[in-house]
């Protein structure tokens, strides 16, 4: 039998599955609606789909480093207590090494871990362990060198910062104090050239509002507002920023003295900008009552 667009659709209503999960049940069943809904509850895909719409803020961040390669992966799951799950950890250091082969989060979710995509391991992840899980972000660098750093972590290269730090010259333990400190003050860029135009279009105009509110003359105004954009650069950039090993040093002049240029870096923290809707104990408590 024929499977259609509109039947693939139908079932994907019904049961929260994913379209391919979707039409490869119908595709299993010969189209048949009803087989195709017990097809999918045995595989456990209804039951991750139900899942599907819950927050997934906490999880982990995974790095891996393959010569001047090294590549930062986030995955997501609804509690801390996952993080600490032997499972969770060995599926996210399994997706941290497929993103070594691909060039973005997209290609990570269909490259193959045992036969299968990371998208179906994620999938049956959810079904095993009882919580929503997602595949967030994947950055990568590339470098002379690349060094990495965990934060908080819960077993060697994954937790809940990730860092890695791509450099020409210097050692090991100097790229490492820089993902140390990239862990800590959280740079927006590496210097001025790479900041985000809008960023510093939006703190210019803050600052221009903040000056008018002082009523001093345009001349004044001006001149504050180049001395707070300049602060704002040196805050905001990490070779301009006072290394947190000896703040007497900006980062640059720290790596000069170390015989390093830091060419870039990537910092991935778990659930960085997922906004997490509250809810009090009693709508908590009608919500489980409702199903």
């Amino acid at each position: 039998m024929a499977i259609t667009a509109a039947m693939v659709k139908e079932l994907r209503d019904t049961t929260g599955a994913g379209m391919m999960d979707a039409k490869k049940a119908l595709t299993e069943t010969d189209g048949d609606m009803e087989a195709a809904i017990d097809w999918l509850r045995t595989k456990g895909l209804a039951k991750a789909a139900k899942k599907s719409g819950r927050t997934a803020a906490e999880g982990l961040v995974a790095v891996m480093v393959e010569g001047g390669h090294g590549v930062a992966v986030e995955v997501n799951a609804e509690t801390d207590f996952v993080g600490k799950n032997a499972e969770f950890q060995n599926m996210v250091a399994s997706i941290a090494t497929a993103a070594l082969g691909v060039a973005d989060v997209e290609a990570l979710a269909q490259a193959q871990i045992g036969g299968k995509p990371v998208s179906e391991v994620i999938t049956e992840g959810i079904v095993k362990i009882g919580e929503n899980m997602a595949l967030r972000r994947m950055a990568a660098i590339d470098g002379d060198q690349v060094v990495s750093y965990i934060h908080n972590a819960a077993k060697p290269g994954m937790g809940k910062i990730g860092v890695l730090v791509a450099m020409t010259g210097g050692d090991e333990a100097f790229g490492k104090q820089v993902a140390m400190h990239i862990a800590a003050v959280n740079p927006a860029a590496l210097d001025e050239t790479a900041l985000d135009p809008a960023i510093v279009e939006r703190e210019r105009q803050v600052q221009i509002d903040i000056a008018r509110e002082s009523g001093k003359p345009d001349s004044v105004i001006e001149k504050m507002i180049d001395g707070r954009m300049k602060k704002f650069v040196a805050e905001s950039t990490l070779l301009n920023q006072p290394f947190v090993v000896n703040p007497d040093l900006t980062v640059a002049a720290a790596a000069k003295d170390a015989g390093a240029t830091i060419t870039g870096f990537v910092r991935l923290e778990v659930g960085e900008g997922i906004v997490v809707e509250k809810e009090d104990f009693a709508a908590e408590v009608a919500k489980v009552v409702q199903g």
